[in-house]
């Protein structure tokens, strides 16, 4: 049990070295982008299987309709909701999934998020799971973005960017991701103040940065600012450097932090 715990140890503050690295390197990277709690579900649901580009250009049509709202995807008829977010592709499994969401709203908290993010976190996230088109990660950035509730969101540059140095295997469970990343972050929140100044790397890349917006720059505790920040720099490793097929580590921040054997 010792030695269990030892190893644990160990990787936890290998993340813990991971964040101050990326985070001197990028700074705050601004997530999620968006100006409401409502554009952030929305967001969640539509990046499911496709690039923030695409995400971005649907999200662009329901502002331009003005249907950017609870009340805009309750009224608007499935078909025109179906073409509006079309760029993000899946448009017909994801508009289904955006009005099973409202209506789930709805009926258990009279359509407010207000009511719906004041529940404990894992009551939320259990409910979250139950609707059709929500899986772990996409709950989790829910949760997390739109609820400022303190989980970690485990994605695909996560689950690659951690097995390459070797913390865990990349088709480990998913659980087994979150807990061990919000055990390792969890003492960082006490040291938000004491983090050091960002430094403009040689690549001139920001990680995943985004420019501030309404949600990003929302008022939360240091633990959700903390699992915030470091879902974003790891996104940012994941888009520049840690690529699925071949690996980029000449500049990443964390290059240094790999086995020899990997480098």
């Amino acid at each position: 049990m010792r030695i269990v715990a030892s190893l644990s140890a160990l990787k936890e503050n290998e993340i813990r070295r991971y964040y101050r690295a990326l985070y001197q390197a990028w700074g705050a990277q601004h997530w999620w982008p968006a100006e409401t709690c409502f554009e952030v579900i929305v967001g969640a649901y539509l990046t499911q299987n496709t690039a923030w580009t695409n995400v971005e250009r649907a999200l662009a049509n329901l502002r331009a309709a003005r249907l950017l709202s609870v009340e805009g995807i309750r009224g608007v008829p499935l078909p025109r909701l179906e073409r509006l977010i079309r760029p993000s592709g899946y448009f017909r499994q994801k508009a289904k999934r955006l009005k099973t969401f409202v209506t789930f709203l709805d009926k258990q908290f009279g359509g407010s998020l207000e009511m719906l993010f004041s529940q404990p976190t894992d009551q939320i996230r259990e409910q979250l799971l139950s609707l059709d088109g929500v899986g772990p990660e996409t709950a989790d950035s829910i949760l997390l973005y739109a609820g400022n509730h303190p989980v970690f969101v485990v994605d695909a540059y996560t689950r690659r960017i951690v097995a390459r140095h070797e913390i865990l295997p990349e088709k480990a469970d998913y659980e087994d991701f979150r807990q061990l990343l919000q055990r390792a972050l969890a003492s960082l929140a006490n040291d938000q103040e004491q983090m050091p100044a960002p430094e403009e790397i040689e690549s001139g890349t920001r990680g995943a940065a985004h420019s501030p917006s309404a949600m990003s720059t929302a008022k939360r505790s240091a633990l959700v600012q903390v699992y915030n920040e470091m879902h974003g720099l790891l996104v940012g490793v994941g888009k520049h450097f840690c690529g699925k097929s071949q690996p980029n580590c000449d500049g990443c921040p964390l290059q240094r932090f790999l086995p020899r054997g990997n480098r």
